[in-house]
């Protein structure tokens, strides 16, 4: 068995995530004006049509599909999906912004030893899915050798002061 190596590769975060799509227009629309990313200088140097957009410590690298037509369309919202999630504050204005704007979405409920996660699931433009939770309710549990830790930057002072869990292997 390999020695386990907490950080291999010395990574520090999520720089971005790239995302083909058939409009860049509408795709720089539904990040700009849904989830709130803005739009930030990409090189120049660039032979290819596309967009930077940064929030929330990420980019979002939108690229233009040259044979746009040839893209497959998803209807089905299925929380099973490859797809990007985002912490909220609000999950109740977040489903009423969807509604008043007519974003079809799928709501989905989590329960872990008490705690409840609620989730709701939604398309961008080009069929990619997004989620929208409360998810640092739950605890980030490592399986073996490391202390309790939380998906939430708010509750990352909570977990900080935790002792190492002891972790039996049989």
């Amino acid at each position: 068995m390999k020695d386990y190596m907490a950080n291999p590769l010395h990574l520090t975060s999520v720089n971005h995530i790239s995302l083909v799509c058939r409009s860049l227009e509408k795709s720089i629309g539904f990040y700009q004006n849904i989830l709130g990313f803005v739009p930030v200088r990409r090189p120049g140097s660039f032979d290819f049509d596309g967009a930077w957009l940064f929030s929330y410590g990420i980019g979002i690298h939108l690229l233009q599909k040259e044979d746009s037509e040839n893209m497959l369309e998803k209807s089905e919202i299925n929380p099973k999906d490859n797809h990007i999630s985002f912490q909220c504050e609000s999950m109740a204005a977040v489903e009423k912004l969807l509604q008043e704007m007519g974003i079809d979405y799928v709501r989905q409920q989590v329960e872990e030893g008490g705690i409840y996660v609620d989730q709701l699931f939604f398309h961008d433009p080009d069929g990619f899915m997004i989620e929208i939770c409360n998810c640092d309710k739950l605890p980030v549990i490592p399986i073996a050798g490391e202390m309790v830790r939380s998906c939430s930057r708010v509750n990352l002072h909570m977990t900080q002061h935790q002792q190492p869990m002891q972790v039996v292997q049989p």
